[in-house]
């Protein structure tokens, strides 16, 4: 399997405000990526997974990359 690396950025409601998230990381497919938004949210924050919104997921490339550590895994 092919790995790629994706930008995801959407909003997530935490008490009574909305704040915003951009994540990277290195996965097969966008649904593997989503799928890691909403264990680690709710896993860190301990909310629903209707309490995120994913805006946009989009394949970047290794030179796009932001994120020191997913920099250090390429």
């Amino acid at each position: 399997m092919i790995t790629k690396i994706y930008r995801v950025k959407g909003t997530f409601v935490m008490g009574d405000s909305y704040h915003e998230f951009t994540k990277e990381y290195k996965a097969t497919s966008e649904s593997d990526v989503e799928e890691k938004i909403y264990q680690r949210f709710g896993s860190k924050h301990g909310i629903n997974r209707n309490q995120i919104s994913i805006d946009e997921i989009a394949e970047i490339t290794p030179e796009e990359v932001l994120d020191p550590i997913v920099k250090e895994i390429l």
